[in-house]
């Protein structure tokens, strides 16, 4: 577990000692995280010790965005994401704004860059769930005001951030662990190698024959990892993927936006599918992870992902804590902790 990033000083005033977030929060604030790869390493380390320290004392935190206004704009349907977002700003004295874009895609009835040019003057940040990953690159280049990936056909930033902070809680840290990604090479696989090579996870990615990762990602990723230490690896046999792995992750196989392709992808995915068959050949410490939603039975068995080894709950909950994290760092939270205290 990362160590306490607060002080307490003999008057009660909470003093954040540690350098990782001290130079985080200066380089981050007003910043905006469309990938993973935005992030250096250090940042990426920065934002889990915060999302523990957020976890274990969220009430110093109660006041930290007083006043900020946050809108999300979703194109998909959304459970943790919306709810994380918005009981983390609000739980932390800021405000959330909810607009559903389900039947009117961002883009088409005015222009993006118009839309962030409103928005800019009305909240503090705008967090965005679309289909095209463009839309939220042309949304920041047009924006004075943080913009986050709160998910896109390319990455899902926030998740991998949860993801990489639940596995920090049950090993200690994620640094030479052996993680393996098994099915779809999707938006969430992209954010899972970028962020386990920056923090020096071994990843492995097992996919179907023309389901692999982008080659873009694979070589920022690669790039990453070379400098911490660690590698990632791209198999398509599942079954040699999950040999020894410390945290074996799935998802499901067909993603929003690709419904239609469900009956083609149904027999190549099958074999895999994460059973207990499969996991048997993980290391004897292995957890089970997915992002959920999960499809049971599909792309994962009732008795793996209700097993004592699936952690894919505590993936959840991790959403707000690491998403509060990255909240207080881009709107320059932090300065106002030691004010309430």
């Amino acid at each position: 577990m990362a160590s306490r990033t607060l002080e307490h000083t003999p008057g009660g005033i909470a003093v954040h000692k540690d350098p990782d977030i001290l130079a985080a929060a200066e380089r981050l604030r007003g910043e905006d995280l469309c990938s993973i790869a935005d992030l250096s390493s250090s940042e990426v380390r920065a934002i889990l010790k915060l999302g523990h320290e957020v976890k274990r004392n969220p009430g110093a935190y109660r006041h930290a965005l007083d006043a900020k206004q946050m809108v999300l704009m979703f194109e998909k349907a959304s459970l943790r994401t919306r709810l994380s977002f918005e009981s983390g700003i609000n739980t932390m004295g800021g405000n959330a704004i909810f607009v559903d874009q389900t039947k009117s895609p961002l883009g088409e009835r005015e222009t993006i860059a118009d839309v962030a040019r409103n928005l800019e003057r009305w909240v503090d940040m705008i967090v965005l769930r679309t289909y095209a990953h463009d839309t939220i690159t042309e949304m920041a280049a047009n924006s004075r005001v943080p913009v986050v990936n709160a998910l896109s056909d390319f990455e899902h930033p926030c998740q991998a951030l949860a993801d990489f902070m639940t596995i920090e809680e049950h090993f200690g840290t994620a640094a030479a662990l052996n993680f393996t990604y098994v099915g779809d090479g999707n938006n969430v696989c992209h954010s899972l190698m970028l962020t386990g090579a920056q923090l020096g996870a071994n990843v492995t990615i097992a996919t179907p024959r023309g389901y692999s990762p982008d080659i873009e990602i694979v070589t920022i990723a690669r790039e990453i990892a070379q400098a911490n230490g660690c590698e990632v690896r791209l198999l398509q046999d599942p079954q040699v993927a999950v040999e020894g792995a410390d945290a074996v992750y799935t998802d499901v196989c067909v993603s929003m936006g690709y419904e239609h392709e469900s009956t083609k992808r149904a027999p190549i995915f099958r074999p895999f599918q994460v059973n207990e068959a499969l996991m048997a050949k993980a290391s004897q410490r292995a957890v089970f992870m997915h992002c959920l939603p999960a499809r049971r039975g599909e792309e994962v068995t009732d008795a793996v992902i209700d097993s004592p080894q699936s952690i894919v709950f505590d993936q959840a909950e991790n959403r707000l804590h690491a998403q509060k994290a990255l909240l207080l760092l881009l709107l320059g939270g932090l300065a106002n902790v030691e004010k309430f205290q």
